[in-house]
């Protein structure tokens, strides 16, 4: 076993473990590490904690020291510098005619670089604005473009199920999503109500899929043929995966039946179909 501290550098950011060497530390502190970026100032997300060796990569880089009075003083000065950075950043943009649309500023905690991410629908030279930025801020620019389910995630914000943005709150990667997972689970394919804020396939639609699966693998698809209590066939019009019934339309009526998922026996399964039209229409909701 090995003691860790997990530490996280941004709100809903991936969870990084280091030693705790000698300090003891409780969720929410803020501590000051050593990364490959250089020295940074992370929040507590899981205390000293005992975990297997073999989850971790040793050797773990241990915290240099609880965040001190100094530390948050620093910390409060960079989030200045952030601001006048971003207005800065945005009135160069403007100047160089650049089609690109900020979206954040970060200082790390040594101020050795400022960091400036962007969206843009192509890619931009931003050379010529570098040396703008560098001139006026004497340290280290680093410009990303990032996507828009990046954005979203710094910016956050409400989703349409009236909570905060997954994102935002507590995913820290996120998964690939398709239009099938919503054709599986039985939901419009109405891009309004299958995509999320950033304009791409809802984060959620991953949650229930494995169930989703698992229910679809026992239960006969549309158009399948099954054999009826009593030996007679039918063919599934309708399936809710979810609750085990079926609507069934027998050899014997041409009036749907609902029965039970375990009442039947499958004698050859239909398939789940995406149209072609509806696949091409709703592929820009999918990641490129």
């Amino acid at each position: 076993m090995v003691e860790i501290i997990g530490v996280r550098f941004q709100n809903g950011g991936k969870v990084y473990y280091f030693s705790p060497d000698s300090w003891k530390v409780k969720q929410g502190d803020l501590v000051i590490t050593e990364t490959s970026r250089g020295t940074e100032c992370g929040e507590v997300a899981i205390a000293n904690k005992q975990i297997p060796k073999e989850q971790v990569t040793v050797p773990l880089k241990p915290i240099l020291r609880v965040a001190t009075r100094e530390d948050r003083r620093t910390l409060e000065q960079n989030r200045k510098k952030e601001e006048r950075a971003f207005q800065v950043c945005q009135q160069k943009i403007a100047y160089r005619k650049l089609k690109m649309n900020l979206v954040d500023v970060e200082c790390t905690f040594d101020n050795s670089k400022l960091l400036f991410y962007f969206t843009a629908d192509n890619r931009v030279d931003f050379r010529e604005l570098v040396k703008d930025l560098a001139a006026v801020f004497r340290t280290r620019i680093e410009l990303r473009q990032i996507g828009v389910r990046d954005k979203a995630k710094i910016l956050g914000g409400i989703g349409i199920c009236g909570r905060e943005f997954c994102c935002k709150g507590h995913l820290q990667d996120f998964q690939p999503v398709s239009i099938r997972m919503a054709k599986e689970q039985g939901l419009s394919l109405n891009p309004t109500k299958i995509s999320g804020c950033c304009g791409r396939l809802m984060c959620c639609l991953k949650y229930e899929q494995n169930v989703y699966e698992e229910l679809l693998r026992i239960t006969p698809k549309v158009g399948a043929i099954v054999t009826m209590t009593d030996g007679t066939k039918a063919k599934v019009c309708e399936t809710n995966p979810l609750t085990g019934d079926l609507k069934v339309i027998s050899e014997k009526s041409d009036v749907p039946v609902k029965v039970k998922r375990d009442d039947v026996k499958l004698l050859r399964d239909g398939k789940i179909k995406v149209d072609a039209a509806e696949r091409k229409a709703l592929k820009s909701l999918e990641d490129k």
